[in-house]
Order: C-alpha cells, then sequence, then structure tokens
C-alpha cells in the first residue's frame, strides 16, 4: 500500500512544480504587455519587422523613407518621391497600423497568460492542499 501513495506524492510534486514553472514563466510576459499598453508605438520585440521606417516622429519616418535605396529600373526612370502630404499620410497609416497592432498583441497576451497563469495557480493551490492531506494520512 505504500507503493500508491509514493506515486501519488511524486504527481502531486510533480504538478506543483511544473505550476511554479509555469507561473515563472507567464507573470514576466503579462508585465510586458502591460507595460506595452502603456507605450504601443515602442514596443515591438519579436513582432516586428527588422526593415520597418522609425515611427517615432514624422522627421524620422520621412528620413527613413526617403533616405532608403530606391530600386531604379533598368530602363533608368528615376525613382518616386512622395511630396510632404502623401509622406504625413503614409506616416500617420503606419503609425496608426503599428498602434493598433502592438494593443492588440498586447491584450492578447495578457489574456491568455492571465488565464495560464489562472489555471497554474489553481493546480497549484488544488495539488499542494492534497499532498499535505496525503503526508497527514501517512502520519
Amino acid at each position: 500500500m505504500e507503493k500508491p501513495h509514493r506515486i501519488a506524492m511524486i504527481y502531486g510534486y510533480a504538478v506543483c512544480l511544473v505550476a511554479i514553472i509555469t507561473l515563472l514563466i507567464a507573470i514576466p510576459n503579462m508585465v510586458n504587455s502591460i507595460i506595452d499598453l502603456g507605450d504601443p508605438i515602442h514596443s515591438g520585440g519579436f513582432y516586428s519587422p527588422a526593415k520597418q521606417p522609425s515611427l517615432a516622429s514624422f522627421e524620422n519616418y520621412k528620413m527613413d523613407v526617403l533616405s532608403t535605396p530606391q530600386s531604379e529600373g533598368k530602363t533608368g526612370v528615376t525613382a518616386y518621391v512622395p511630396d510632404d502630404q502623401t509622406l504625413r499620410a503614409m506616416y500617420e497609416a503606419a503609425r496608426d497600423d503599428k498602434i493598433a497592432s502592438a494593443l492588440h498583441i498586447a491584450r492578447r497576451t495578457i489574456v491568455v497568460f492571465g488565464l495560464l497563469t489562472i489555471i497554474s495557480a489553481l493546480l497549484f493551490i488544488i495539488h499542494f492542499r492534497w499532498m499535505r492531506t496525503l503526508s497527514k494520512a501517512a502520519l
């Protein structure tokens, strides 16, 4: 009768350990997403493309767009250079898209890791209480 009790104890401690590791992974991800909600234009990290014009200000965006080498055709046709009004519209559209995308990713991450945190905490509490009753019953 000692063997099934030992297997149950190993199972309970393993679930508690996995729940703690999951909490240690989920909580920092939620904190990062909460910070991204406060400043979505500067968020990014894993989800933003590397060769994207800066959206910090219109002047930075304009310099990045105008300094990128436009692919001049082999026919010798010069590249199109938009005027300031068109550039401003492009900047506003890109900035709004970046903010909407960053907010969506941050909210989704908070929901997913929030649910994971709740489930892990519940699993830990349930199994920890069960382990205490098993250890009291063994005495």
